[in-house]
């Protein structure tokens, strides 16, 4: 076996050259990997003795895609179509030996071999579009003229990992191998194209599926159409879109061109610059300085929730799902019945859709056990407190649960805002106590704020953390403060809105622009969602504010058909006269000035509700309720829909400009626009808020 460099070997066996790669972790294309690629090929195609060529990784996968390292970096020699080249115009046949995932740049190395085998657990896939980007080496032209048009569409536009059982059927494996000896059978695949004489197959010359899409005027119209809410915002899906349309009607070399364009163009724009950043901040997020990898796990095995409404049976299924028991307490049967079938409703529904099986939901309920007595909570190694939010009642629960849970078993409240060092005050072993605050469905959303209390013991914050990680969600650690670091924000840009609201800009023309912006809806349809009398007492109403008035006239939101939309029986929103002259009422009867309310641009509007979130965040920085600014983002991305195209708000405020962002704070004014003592120093320094280092 001859070393080439570093990362690749070259050896001969029977007639047939392989050509290894061992660079850890994944086998990136990194310089040192193209390099000893091309040069492998080189070799193996000048060495008499090799009638073909396999190209083997070792460790735990095939090539998984680019080396993200080297985005935005001078380009280094030799580059991926040359590497490309090499391989598509070897006059020996090379066969890609497939194991673990051939993902993007990988699977593009992969379609310019001429054979390709794989072992049956492998993944083949086309991931760019996760980072904003589109295949840049030739994907989304090869790809369709193996698996066809529509199945390439789908691939290259959700980033989809596809096993290499389907692969097979699609056309873009030959052969699906023993995984005991993928290299061996990989050698006997191509002593096999050998021996038989089988032709050199570039993908780049295989037309048949393509041409035959060709006839097909509507397919690009309807899966445009078909997806338009998925794709909403996001350049990537349209542009992988456009090179595979330029697939079936360019020449493979105008579409090669079309490619590269698209690519660069994607490269260098904002959007694939904020989901790289997301990219790696969902890697970042997990690393908490002084809780360090050495510090003990509690085992968790049984959970116990309290509470058995919305959110209790939601935070259930979370654990349910992966094989742990839960104990589900209620203070009542009623309460506790409605919630065990609603947990049992929403598994039907996911089995109706195909997700589960009937037989998983029967599993699932079967580790389901409800009770009206705390008592039964004793042997549970965590106990998750979601019972409405009132502090005396909180800290009764835990008092109890003091006395009942075993030494050792962690304490967790659900609270989305309550002080959790004052609840922490209501057991001797404070040290147990932590925040897990759920998003709301908790089945679904991603997002698990985890608050750290004064006294949260490293051991039962990094349980949390792995816990999170086990059930399938994106944890962010954060610190003891009104609102803790989602809702915080939230309540800085619901104070904006209302100020705009106030200066008689109307509800949807705010909500459109937040929209318009990305955002899954904006301030005034999530009032009317969640309901407008959330915390609203009609014995204490005094029409003192314009939620006041509505909640008056039971216009409560979209459970009354009515609030600051109007809705029709299919709950379709639609701006609403009556509110409109509520709106006008107010303002003219409490401004100083009796001029009409001046004309303020969607522009505004949108600086107003978002700086002061930033402003915010920095306050939250300063204060060290979170570690990174990137952490703040994931809390925005996974919990409150941020659209991930602009990269949560502090990349958002890196990317506007924190001098720029402070300008206009200062310009509007008013007390929602004083600048935090952070954003200030930054934006004085020219620095951003990827700068800071991590809290400790």
């Amino acid at each position: 076996m001859a070393a080439i460099n570093d990362v690749t070997k070259l050896k001969i066996i029977d007639g047939v050259a392989v050509l290894i790669l061992d660079s850890p972790p994944v086998n990136a294309l990194s310089q040192q990997v193209r390099a000893g690629l091309l040069e492998g090929i080189k070799q193996a195609v000048a060495d008499p003795t090799a009638n073909a060529i396999v190209i083997s990784c070792r460790g735990k996968t095939f090539i998984a895609g680019a080396d993200i390292t080297e985005f935005g970096k001078p380009p280094q020699a030799p580059s991926l179509p040359e590497v490309q080249a090499a391989i598509e115009n070897s006059p020996k046949p090379v066969v890609a030996a497939i194991h673990g995932t051939a993902l993007g740049g990988g699977l593009e190395v992969a379609l310019t071999c001429h054979y390709r085998v794989a072992i049956a657990a492998a993944k083949c896939g086309l991931p760019e579009v996760k980072l904003g980007l589109l295949p840049g080496a030739g994907g989304t032209q090869r790809l369709p003229r193996l698996v066809g048009v529509e199945r390439a569409l789908k691939m290259v536009t959700s980033g989809e990992h596809v096993s290499a059982q389907e692969c097979h059927k699609l056309g873009l494996i030959d052969e699906v191998v023993d995984e005991f000896d993928l290299e061996g059978n990989a050698i006997a695949f191509a002593k096999t194209v050998v021996a038989a004489g089988r032709p050199l197959r570039k993908v780049r010359d295989v037309n048949e599926k393509v041409e035959t899409a060709r006839g097909n005027t509507e397919l690009f119209a309807n899966f445009r159409r078909v997806n338009a809410r998925k794709f909403r915002g996001f350049k990537a899906p349209e542009f992988n879109i456009q090179c595979i349309e330029a697939a079936i009607y360019l020449p493979f070399d105008e579409g090669l061109q079309l490619e590269r364009k698209l690519f660069l163009e994607l490269m260098s724009g904002s959007q694939s610059a904020a989901q790289r950043h997301v990219f790696f901040a969902e890697r970042e997020v997990w690393k908490i300085p002084d809780v360090g990898g050495h510090t003990p796990i509690i085992a968790i095995n049984k959970v116990g929730i309290i509470g058995a409404g919305t959110m209790g049976g939601g935070i259930a299924m979370n654990f349910l799902n992966v094989g742990m028991p839960v104990t589900i307490v209620e203070t009542k049967q009623d309460a506790l019945d409605r919630g065990l079938s609603t947990v049992r409703r929403n598994y039907e529904n996911t089995a109706k859709r195909g997700k589960v099986t009937m037989a998983d939901v029967e599993k699932r309920m079967s580790m389901l056990t409800p009770t009206l007595s705390l008592d039964d909570l004793a042997h549970c190694d965590l106990v998750i407190e979601a019972v409405f939010e009132n502090m005396e009642v909180k800290k009764e629960i835990f008092a109890k649960l003091d006395r009942i849970c075993k030494p050792g078993a962690i304490l967790a409240t659900n609270t989305s805002a309550l002080n959790i060092d004052e609840i922490a005050t209501a057991v001797k072993r404070p040290d147990a106590v932590i925040g897990l605050h759920f998003f709301s469905p908790a089945n679904v959303m991603r997002l698990l704020e985890v608050v750290r209390a004064k006294e949260t013991s490293k051991a039962v914050i990094a349980t949390s953390m792995q816990l999170a990680k086990r059930i399938g969600k994106v944890a962010a650690l954060v610190g003891v403060c009104p609102g803790f670091v989602g809702n915080r924000m939230l309540a800085a840009r619901s104070r904006a809105a209302q100020s705009l609201l106030l200066e008689g800009v109307m509800p949807w023309d705010i909500d459109r622009v937040l929209y318009d912006f990305g955002l899954p809806m904006g301030p005034f349809a999530m009032s009317d969602l969640a309901g407008l009398d959330i915390g609203w007492s009609k014995e204490t109403s005094k029409s003192s504010t314009i939620r006041e008035i509505l909640c008056e006239m039971d216009r409560r939101g979209q459970k009354t058909n009515a609030g600051y939309y109007d809705y029709d029986e299919t709950r379709t929103a639609r701006p609403s006269p009556v509110v409109e002259k509520i709106v006008k009422d107010f303002v003219a009867k409490h401004q100083a000035s009796a001029s009409e309310p001046r004309a303020i641009s969607p522009e505004e509007i949108l600086e107003r509700c978002l700086y002061p979130m930033i402003n915010e965040g920095a306050k939250i920085l300063e204060e060290g309720k979170a570690i990174r600014a990137s952490d703040i983002d994931i809390v925005w991305i996974n919990g409150y829909g941020w659209p991930v195209y602009r990269g949560g708000p502090m990349w958002y405020g890196d990317h506007m400009g924190l001098d720029n962002v402070l300008a206009k704070l200062r310009q509007y004014e008013g007390p929602n626009f004083q600048p935090a003592a952070l954003l200030e120093r930054l934006a004085s320094e020219g620095k951003k808020f990827k700068d800071l280092p991590a809290a400790q």
